[in-house]
């Protein structure tokens, strides 16, 4: 769940539940790069918890998505499930199952507060006045900008389609829009892998390799990691504009410069 920020940056109250991201199974599982099957197994050993029935549909939530990434990230690391079986129930045994899930969600939860959307193809098309060809699909789709599942489309970060759509209108072509979206998310990864990194070290390290904090450091620790989100935002901005204000002198100052001297001319 998103957390809201007052002015001094101090930790205000979860947004309200109509806020919160959905889930059919299907799409937790396509966003977790789990299975449907994996999914109903975690279920029934009791690693995830049940989601919430409507009707004939399981509604799952943020909680369950941040519980799926943990238990992928433990598979990964070696554990098998009857190894993660047992770390649950020792968490849900003891006292502190609050706090470790509360560091848990500070973790795996989702950082950014954007709701995906859905589009047709159609849809799609006009949105982009025709210029959607096959090619830029495909790259698009690559790129994680669009998501097939079934007849339409689900869009992970609306802002960001709209902003390519708005780009488009005025005549940039989208398919080298979008390899510069490629070359931005590589960059932006390797400076996002570094940033957590130094936390991982100085923060987490500090207990000890593989081992849990003690238990009354953990809301501290989720604390910190929620007030981490905001705090990369505040750095990260000023260099994207700094960086924008350079490109830009860099390769329009001289066409403004050009386009003053044919005014005074003209005069």
């Amino acid at each position: 769940m998103k957390r809201a920020y007052r002015n001094d940056q101090t930790p205000a109250e979860p947004e309200t539940e109509a806020a919160t991201p959905e889930f059919s199974i299907d799409a937790l599982a396509r966003e977790t790069g789990s299975t449907v099957r994996n999914i109903r197994a975690y279920q029934d050993r009791g690693l995830l918890p049940p989601p919430e029935r409507r009707g004939r549909k399981g509604i799952y939530n943020d909680a369950h998505l941040s519980r799926l990434r943990i238990i992928n990230r433990l598979l990964e690391r070696g554990y098998t499930l009857a190894n993660i079986g047992e770390l649950i129930e020792s968490w849900e045994r003891g006292n502190d199952i609050g706090s470790l899930l509360g560091l848990e969600t500070a973790v795996a939860s989702p950082w950014s507060d954007e709701v995906p959307d859905y589009v047709t193809m159609p849809e799609l098309l006009k949105k982009f006045g025709g210029k959607f060809s096959r090619s830029a699909l495909k790259k698009a789709v690559e790129l994680d900008v669009v998501r097939p599942e079934g007849m339409r489309y689900r869009v992970p970060s609306p802002r960001m389609l709209h902003a390519g759509a708005e780009l488009v209108k005025v005549g940039i072509p989208l398919e080298e829009m979008l390899d510069v979206v490629a070359y931005l998310r590589r960059n932006v990864e390797q400076a996002a892998d570094e940033m957590v990194r130094l936390v991982a070290i100085h923060v987490f390290d500090r207990y000890g390799e593989g081992k849990l904090p003690p238990s009354e450091d953990m809301p501290a620790l989720a604390d910190l990691i929620w007030r981490f989100r905001p705090l990369v935002e505040m750095a990260v901005l000023p260099e994207v504009a700094r960086a924008m204000a350079k490109a830009a002198d860099q390769h329009l100052g001289d066409r403004l410069a050009l386009l003053m001297e044919h005014l005074h001319d003209a005069r």
